[in-house]
């Protein structure tokens, strides 16, 4: 790549942490000290397809999808969550389904892992478009703080927790698309587990579970639909207890627990967060109060819920 870009007509361009970089009339290339390299403009395509693939990978990829990995575009069903890691928030799981011509609209429209998107914006715009694409072919199964300490309460096991949403959300699309004869998830835990939690028009369907699943287009797609909830659900939260509630596990969000407590009392938390998370004895911790000391009231309070949150 060095060679290339240091040679023809590519003209040297100063980018942070690149061991090279340079442009074109039609497309910029940056090579960075990580390994990652960033091809972007309207001539970005014909750059891989002409020059990065075949000069410097040696091999083929763009313009080759669908002979690479026709599984992709075959009639399936892809499942991912979103909010597993985030303390504040609800759990949700996304089931999106795809077949040829779908497949190919979505990858037009740039459809990818949710996790590569570092935009809520973006998010928010492809999830419309997916939305409206997919009509009734898709379904998402959005567990509340409530509803998510109550199954934790009764199932003691994140991952059976996982099952059971991923169950729902394929047993939900099913009528929507009652040939589909496959579903594909990343792998989170044993394939049976999932299985088990199949109602009757579910366990005829053929269960994949795969490492980096997102990889594939409907997964991909299920992803986007979930991060795309978690993000509506974390805005309802910020509205109802007025205060700025951080994503994920850090130092910001134990701060902003502490607030709510401060506020609300400890039993605040059964309401707005996954309370078996460790984060939980960190904050109660500081006013003298322990994990356990909060299942007494979350106990309570569970048993008042007999539906999940929608």
């Amino acid at each position: 790549m060095t060679e290339i870009l240091g040679s023809g007509n590519y003209r040297p361009i100063q980018v942070p942490y690149t061991t090279i970089a340079a442009e074109t009339d039609e497309c910029n290339i940056a090579l960075y000290t990580s390994g990652k390299c960033l091809v972007q403009g309207r001539g970005a395509r014909d750059f891989v397809q002409f020059v990065l693939e075949p000069k410097v990978l040696a091999q083929v990829g763009v313009g080759y999808e669908e002979t690479l990995n026709p599984e992709q575009y075959e009639p399936h069903i892809g499942v991912d969550e979103s909010g597993k890691g985030d303390y504040f928030g609800p759990l949700v799981i996304a089931a999106a389904y795809t077949d040829k011509a779908l497949a190919r609209q979505m990858l037009a429209i740039g459809v990818r892992d949710s996790k590569n998107i570092s935009s809520d914006k973006r998010i928010f715009e492809l999830g419309r478009q997916i939305r409206k694409m997919l009509d009734k072919r898709f379904s998402i199964v959005a567990i509340g703080a409530n509803a998510y300490n109550r199954l934790y309460e009764k199932m003691k096991n994140v991952n059976l927790i996982l099952a059971w949403g991923h169950a729902r959300a394929i047993e939900n699309i099913l009528p929507a698309v009652p040939n589909c004869q496959r579903a594909i998830s990343d792998q989170f835990g044993r394939k049976e587990l999932i299985q088990k939690a199949l109602m009757g028009k579910g366990r005829k369907i053929e269960l994949q579970q795969r490492h980096k699943a997102e990889s594939d287009v409907a997964v991909a797609a299920a992803s986007i639909l979930a991060r795309e909830a978690f993000l509506n659900g974390m805005r309802g939260m910020q509205e109802k207890f007025h205060q700025r509630l951080p994503k994920g596990a850090s130092a910001q969000v134990i701060e902003a627990a502490r607030q709510l407590v401060g506020k609300n009392g400890p039993d605040i938390l059964v309401q707005a967060a996954k309370c078996h998370f460790k984060t939980t004895e960190v904050v109660l911790g500081k006013g003298g109060l322990t994990r356990l000391g909060l299942h007494a009231a979350a106990k309570k309070r569970i048993a008042e819920i007999s539906q999940p949150d929608q």
